[in-house]
């Protein structure tokens, strides 16, 4: 088991792919339609791997509730070497820096930019990116071999 993704709902589709695409450099998986009407776009960030699903719901949707900017959602985080460049650059297509380093508030080094649907990202000033860990391999186990339930381990008859 494991993570594979995040999703978000979003007002406007094409609007949110072109700020996570264009803004912050994620690139698109695929698309697609979805039973009730709804529709998708899968994203992914190749530096780490990550995914993050963009949903969009029609009115008529039994998922088309009331949208509260967040619903639970309390940031996206990105680590850049360049946090205040990509701020300004998020505000060229529908951000708003909504938290800088120096404000009274402000993170160091960290800018909280909203997504056009309200959604706060963050723009972690240190490294580029950095890659998911893997999961540690199996050591060799060292000492005898225990038998398993099946009869004694090979070796010991």
């Amino acid at each position: 088991m494991g993570l594979i993704y995040f999703g978000i709902r979003v007002t406007d589709l094409q609007r949110s792919e072109r700020f996570y695409v264009e803004g912050l450099g994620l690139t698109k998986l695929r698309g697609g339609r979805m039973p009730h009407g709804g529709r998708r776009i899968l994203l992914v960030d190749h530096g780490t791997g990550q995914r993050l699903e963009l949903n969009w719901y029609p009115s008529d949707s039994p998922y088309a509730v009331p949208y509260t900017s967040g619903e639970g959602l309390d940031h996206l985080g990105y680590s850049t070497g360049r946090a205040e460049e990509i701020a300004r650059r998020l505000e060229r297509y529908g951000g708003r820096i909504a938290l800088r380093p120096s404000d009274p508030l402000g993170v160091r080094q960290n800018y909280y930019v909203e997504d056009p649907d309200g959604n706060w990202v963050e723009l972690m000033a240190w490294g580029t990116s950095r890659k998911t860990p893997r999961p540690p391999t199996p050591r060799a186990r060292k000492g005898p071999v225990r038998p398993s339930a099946q009869g004694p381990a090979r070796g010991t008859t």
